[in-house]
Parts: C-alpha cells; structure tokens; sequence
C-alpha cells in the first residue's frame, strides 16, 4: 500500500471510530436514562437490547447471525469465547431479552456500570475471594433454579492478542445442577474491530454462531466433560490458538 493510501485509510478509521464513539456515547446515554425511569426487570433488558441494536445498526456493524433457532424457550445455558469490550453489546443486541449476563464483581466498583447492569438484571460472581464467590455461586444457582437464562463468558477476562483461554467452570456447574441446557457460542471478529489494547474501534465484520446445545442431567453429566466438550466446539469454529494451559493473569 502506498503512503498516501495508507495515511488516507488510517484517517478514515479515525473517522469511523469517533463516529463509533459518539453513536455510542449517545445510545448509552438514552438507554441509561430509559434504565433509569423504567418500572420492571424484563422491560428494561427489553429497552437494553434495544439500545444495544441501535449501536450496531447505526454503526454499520450488525453481524451476521446464524443458528437462533437453537435457542430454547425454557431456561437455558449460553457460554460464549470474550475478545473484545464489544462481545457483551453484541450478545445483548442478538441474544432474546430474557438472557442475564454474570458479571465478574470488580466492575460494580465503577458506579455507573454498577448501576447499568443492576437495573438490566445481571448477576455478579467473585472470582477472588473463596468466600464470596460460593454466595455468589448459591444466588445464581437460586435464579437458575427459577427459570432464568444466563449468558457466561467463562473465559473469565480477555487480552487484545488472539487466543482462547481456560474455560472456568462455574456456568457449567450451574447448568449440571439444574440441569439445564448449555449452548455454546462463537463470537468472531470482535477482536479486529475493538482490541483490548485500542480506545476507538475500526471497521470489521461481525458473526456470531449459535451452536445446537448439549442437555445436561445432575447426577450424570460431568462438568469437565461438558465444559470441554462446549469449549472445543467454539475452539474449533475460530481461527486462534489454544491456550487452555496458559496462566490466567487478571485480566479486564
């Protein structure tokens, strides 16, 4: 690529990237707002979702989604690869509204994210303190007990270079105990557009994969088995490494 052509491109993903920031900006700003005034958990994962799509429609980066069909209407596992900031918009924007995310504990010590995925219903795990972390485990084993649906990245964190890490094993253990159904799903092209190591994104495209998913039964599933079993299938829809015996250093 010639200089020119190569300073004129790096100008106009600069572009892209500000226009990406500021629809952002503005769509969360809405949303939070809505959040804020809306009476109802489900109204306002419904009003979430939609301020998710509007992000990637007005942003020209609308993936391309494929086996939604394997969703199931009872209450349900999802575990996904995490790569990018942008994986929890665009499971948000793809994902049925009645999804809850589990979220790593640290990020309630930022007030406003706190209280965006308080009212959007998300559920938060310690991964630090033993302690902690098995009340959090009891609490999202009462919500799955009830009917919720949840959405797992269990990775647990990521990195801007590519790669697939250990797989955690809590969303499964969840899912063996109420036996529930676990889906697992690739994210691609997330890591491209916004890595870890960048402020503003630059264009890419975006897919997403929704595999058929594997029933589980207490008592009779395995939860290494499953989660390996969950986690080679997304290993195999991606182009990256495997990393499954690379130290998990805190991470975002």
């Amino acid at each position: 690529m010639s200089a020119p052509r190569k300073l004129l491109v790096t100008a106009l993903h600069k572009l892209y990237g500000l226009y990406f920031a500021t629809i952002f900006l503005l769509c969360s700003i809405t949303t939070l707002i809505l959040l804020a005034i809306t009476p109802g958990e489900t109204r306002r994962r419904a009003i979430n979702r939609a301020g998710a799509r509007m992000i990637l429609r007005l942003t020209g980066t609308w993936p391309e989604v494929t086996g939604l069909e394997h969703l199931p209407e009872e209450s349900s596992v999802v575990v996904a690869n995490h790569a990018s900031y942008l994986d929890g918009v665009l499971l948000t924007a793809v994902l049925p509204h009645r999804y809850q995310f589990v979220i790593k504990r640290e990020v309630t010590s930022v007030p406003l994210m706190h209280f965006y995925l308080r009212r959007t219903g998300a559920q938060f795990v310690e991964r630090y303190d033993a302690h902690g972390g098995a009340r959090d485990t009891r609490r999202i084993l009462q919500a799955a007990s009830t009917g919720a649906s949840l959405a797992f990245f269990p990775e647990g964190t990521f990195r801007s270079e590519p790669g697939l890490r250990r797989f955690h094993n809590g969303a499964f253990t969840i899912a063996v105990r109420n036996n529930l159904v676990v889906l697992p799903v690739s994210i691609h092209g997330t890591r491209r557009v916004l890595p870890g190591n960048r402020l503003l994104p630059r264009p890419g495209r975006l897919r997403v994969v929704v595999n058929p998913g594997h029933q589980t039964v207490h008592g009779h599933t395995n939860v290494k088995e499953i989660l390996q079993r969950c986690r080679d299938q997304i290993l195999e829809q991606l182009d990256e490494p495997d990393h499954q015996h690379e130290h998990q250093q805190t991470g975002r």
